[in-house]
């Protein structure tokens, strides 16, 4: 950030003094709150831990590891580039659609687009999961409360067997979501004082499940090695694969979908606009919340994996007289169909630590205690995402305001209203694999916008600058992980990567209407000062063709990786 003191990050748009504006942002947190609110990501790993196991198999455990660690490298370039603009809030994603803006005003939305559909079905997700957990530990498996449907409509055209319905699990989720919705409407120094409590209680149960069987020795080499992919004979029966293109297929795909998880405690720089002292909390918001994670997608996977194994055949698959599968086959272990949906991960998580049906039952609650931690994290981070987004001009204007208490409220109905929409979807690992899409995507463009910022603005001050190695890994990652979405994602469904792409897509006729026909083609004044369109104060587009260069790289990477 240049010397000048007109330019001072901390005097654009909003003072940090200020406390008390309606329709703006509140600094009422040190890092500690940020810490707690972005506390909510390690429940993540309840999301897809099934999904993964029972997709990639042994390696499972191996995925996780690799993904977290890049994870880790990735958040030190977005705590730079956060540092870079302690007055705005949303994250990751708007500090860089502001390096990218220069060079296309139609690419830098995408950015905060992408995050807000990578970050939003957390809520549906997390509802739906708790809601089930609840019903399964409440009622048999063949009560009428948990087999009731009404399909609304089919979308077996997307994904074979998707489709919207209404069943208990949408009626209990939609009741969580609202709770939630209550919670954060009080602003972010209330959520972050709940979310510490809910951490203290939903963290517990990860740590202990990740800890004791390690203290205890149960961890059989055998369900760990060899580290060779999922394979089947002619049966059905289990059987190491081999490290072919199917193999690594698998291996992409687990990688592919972790990320989701493993990647997100960058949320952590999502309240810049909040902190009491942006200048050094937001490097140890994001540095701590990574630890944490460090901890918890190493850990837990590992005991989940130790406890279950790979899994066993059951019974064998139904077929008709042409050879097509009537009824599938049925497997035990990490192959089970409720440990592929996650509704079966809260049961088996808890039986785990012992201690009868009544421990299992408190052990259930604390999970879904968990499960509404990171729905409490999604609501706070997507919807900054989306008012950020709004002043900025990416979004429609009545996004851009907050209550008395600092909420983003309209933001927060938005998010509420949309995530209602994707709870009525029967499949929720495809609503997490195109959201995905979506988040390596921003993952992208937001990687690669620290050496944008660092060509085109040399002399700003950075609270935190990240070393060059570490900005390298960070942009070499990037590629990764687009290769990684190019070769795993449709092993989560066909359609999974032009779902993906098309939901991203959408942010251009929004884009269009708020820039073209709300602004007339200007953007806010704020906005404008941030740009520095006018190359003053030695910012001044340095990178030349070199982010279009990146980008048709990364598309080339995706081409080739679907070919094979």
């Amino acid at each position: 950030m240049s010397a000048t003191p007109s330019l001072d990050a901390t005097a654009i748009n909003v003072p940090v003094t200020d406390q008390s504006a309606r329709g703006s942002l509140h600094r009422k947190i040190g890092w500690q709150g940020a810490f707690w609110v972005a506390s909510g990501v390690p429940a993540l790993v309840l999301f897809s831990i099934g999904a993964i196991a029972s997709t990639v198999g042994k390696p499972a455990w191996l995925a996780w590891m690799l993904s977290i660690s890049f994870g880790f490298i990735q958040a030190f370039t977005y705590a730079e580039i956060a540092g870079m603009f302690p007055h705005k809030s949303g994250g990751a994603s708007v500090y860089g659609a502001i390096a990218w803006v220069r060079y296309s005003k139609f690419i830098a939305p995408i950015s905060v687009w992408c995050n807000w559909l990578a970050w939003t079905p957390v809520l549906a997700i997390g509802s739906g999961l708790a809601a089930g957990y609840i019903l399964i530990a409440s009622f048999p498996a063949d009560a009428v409360i948990n087999t009731w449907q009404i399909t609304l409509f089919d979308l077996g055209f997307i994904k074979t067997g998707l489709a919207l319905r209404i069943n208990a699990t949408f009626i209990l989720g939609a009741a969580v979501l609202l709770g939630v919705f209550g919670i954060q409407h009080g602003g972010i120094l209330r959520s972050s004082k709940v979310t510490m409590i809910l951490g203290l209680a939903a963290l517990i149960p990860l740590m202990l499940i990740g800890i004791v069987p390690i203290l205890t020795g149960d961890v059989t080499a055998a369900n760990f090695f060899p580290i060779a992919p999922l394979a089947y004979d002619d049966v059905g029966n289990v059987v190491n694969g081999v490290w072919d293109i199917e193999g690594w297929k698998l291996m992409a795909g687990g990688m592919f979908i972790a990320a989701w998880s493993t990647y997100a405690f960058e949320t952590s720089v999502c309240y810049t606009r909040e902190f009491r002292n942006p200048k050094t909390d937001t490097f140890k918001a994001i540095f701590y919340s990574g630890l944490l994670c460090i901890a918890v997608f190493t850990l837990v996977p590992i005991a989940f994996q130790a406890d279950l194994g790979l899994g066993h055949l059951v019974t064998p698959a139904v077929l008709d007289a042409a050879g097509n599968v009537v009824t599938p086959a049925v497997y035990d272990g990490m192959l089970a169909p409720d440990i592929y949906s996650g509704m079966g991960v809260a049961s088996v998580l808890a039986a785990m630590l012992g201690g009868g049906q009544q421990i299992g039952n408190i052990i259930v609650i604390m999970l879904v205690l968990a499960l509404l931690l990171s729905i409490m994290t999604s609501m706070a981070g997507s919807s900054r995402t989306l008012y950020q987004g709004a002043v900025d001009g990416w979004l429609p204007k009545y996004l851009s305001h907050a209550n008395e208490h600092g909420a983003p409220t309209r933001a927060m109905w938005t998010d509420l209203c949309f995530n209602l929409a994707l709870l009525l979807m029967s499949d929720y690992v495809f609503v997490l694999a195109v959201s995905n899409v979506c988040y390596i995507i921003f993952n992208f463009l937001n990687l690669n916008s620290g050496w944008i910022h660092r060509l085109d603005r040399p002399n700003w001050v950075r609270p935190y600058k990240a070393p060059v190695i570490l900005l390298v890994l960070g942009t070499i990652l990037s590629f990764v992980n687009v290769a990684l979405m190019g070769l795993g994602a449709n092993i989560w469904g066909e359609g999974t990567l032009w779902s993906g792409v098309i939901c991203a897509s959408l942010i251009l006729p929004v884009f269009l209407f708020r820039h073209y026909v709300q602004d007339k083609g200007i953007f806010p004044k704020a906005m404008v000062e941030d740009m520095h369109v006018g190359d003053e104060d030695g910012v001044k587009k340095r990178a030349g063709i070199l982010p279009f260069i990146a980008i048709a790289v990364a598309i080339l990477i995706v081409i080739g990786m679907q070919q094979l």
